[in-house]
């Protein structure tokens, strides 16, 4: 018989313990927080959702205040998932927080990602249509090979 010593293998505790999802608002987006609620669940891991606020160019401060924009998208989203989660409480139980970062999106979820030690990201397949044939935010995290994506369409 072989024994293991120091391997850090623990019955029932092998699983990931954060699981990181982008959300922006997008129905691909939410469908992929509802995705990875489910797989924090059943792994008792706790469910980050990230919103990545877009940084302001020096142009765009002269024209709409995208900053207050954004900072309503993040409350509107906040809100959005409080309310879930309160339907949801003693059926469907599940431990998470609310991040926001900022950059562009890739950046913003990598960033994300490493500062919460993420052991899986999830995200929305993009709903744009360019993205589909040039490459998107998720197929940039997927050939970053640091962490199992899933992408949810």
């Amino acid at each position: 018989m072989t024994e293991h010593v120091g391997t850090g293998f623990e019955r029932g505790t092998d699983g990931p313990k954060v699981i990181l999802a982008g959300v922006d608002g997008s129905q691909s987006s939410l469908r992929a927080a509802a995705y990875a609620a489910g797989l924090a669940r059943r792994q008792n891991a706790l469910l980050a959702l990230v919103y990545v606020q877009p940084v302001m160019t020096a142009g765009a401060s002269l024209g709409a205040p995208v900053a207050d924009t954004t900072q309503e998208i993040a409350q509107g989203l906040v809100a959005e998932i409080r309310a879930a989660a309160e339907r949801l409480k003693g059926i469907f139980e599940v431990r998470w927080e609310f991040h926001t970062f900022r950059g562009d999106p890739y950046s913003g979820l990598v960033d994300a990602a490493d500062e919460l030690q993420a052991d899986a990201v999830v995200v929305g397949a993009s709903e744009q249509a360019g993205h589909r044939i040039v490459g998107s935010v998720a197929v940039r995290l997927v050939k970053a090979g640091r962490w199992p994506v899933t992408v949810v369409p």
